[in-house]
């Protein structure tokens, strides 16, 4: 959410009146044909009325009517890992950003790096996926939407997360197991396959696929500008006023 400052109503009121300033003394000259009538009367009426400008501005700043509180909504990206959630979420919010309202990027990495030693069990998982509820739903009542992506596999805990927040849309990122390891620079399903990693989703752990994603995006079908520009638009069409 954006404010004006008074400094701001300052200089808008002090270009606006350069731009009527002269052409009151234009205006001036022309009926009258005396310059120095015209700079004096021009200067007179520029001191009041920057003045009344800023007085106005701040007075109708206060006044809730006519305002409209800007709706926040949480895109929750949803997949297997590697299935390009956090790729694909990190393009979807620069370029929401671009539409200038108030959004924050929440990406699992990120947040276990904040919070070690969470687990990953189903009520590990759970109890994790709760938390970043309860932080989507702060941003929110201050108005700022957010961009979240976690692998989320059980539908309980995305549960969790339509029931906690406002206006959720789930964009479930779909991709082929094999197209997923492919994908795996870490060699993350290896160790997980070896037995190195335990509770892994889509190896060792079950990925249940959401049953009611606003958006789904095959990546095996799409490429990542194609499902940016899905997305987006999906987002701009019922989220977005202009």
């Amino acid at each position: 959410m954006f404010t004006e400052t008074n400094q701001r109503s300052i200089v808008k009121g002090i270009t606006w009146r350069m731009i009527a300033t002269t052409t009151t003394v234009v205006i001036v000259y022309v009926f009258f044909g005396r310059l120095d009538l015209a700079i004096v009367a021009g200067l007179i009426e520029s001191v009041l009325k920057i003045g009344l400008y800023w007085a106005h501005e701040r007075g109708w700043h206060k006044i809730r009517w006519g305002k409209e509180r800007i709706e926040p909504f949480n895109l929750w990206f949803t997949g297997l890992p590697l299935s390009g959630k956090s790729t694909i979420a990190d393009r979807v919010f620069i370029e929401l950003e671009k539409l200038n309202i108030p959004i924050e990027r929440l990406d699992s990495k990120d947040i276990r790096e904040l919070i070690p030693n969470i687990g990953y069990t189903r009520d590990e998982r759970n109890n994790h996926i709760a938390r970043i509820g309860h932080l989507i739903k702060t941003l929110q009542n201050n108005s700022i939407s957010t961009v979240a992506s976690f692998v989320s596999p059980y539908r309980e805990s995305r549960k969790q997360i339509r029931d906690m927040v406002k206006n959720n849309v789930v964009v479930y990122i779909k991709a082929d197991i094999e197209t997923c390891k492919s994908r795996d620079l870490k060699g993350k399903y290896d160790k997980a396959i070896s037995g190195e990693y335990k509770n892994f989703t889509g190896v060792s752990d079950i990925y249940e696929e959401p049953q009611y994603a606003e958006i789904v995006i095959d990546t095996d079908l799409l490429s990542i500008d194609d499902s940016v520009t899905q997305i987006v638009t999906y987002i701009k069409k019922d989220y977005i006023k202009n």
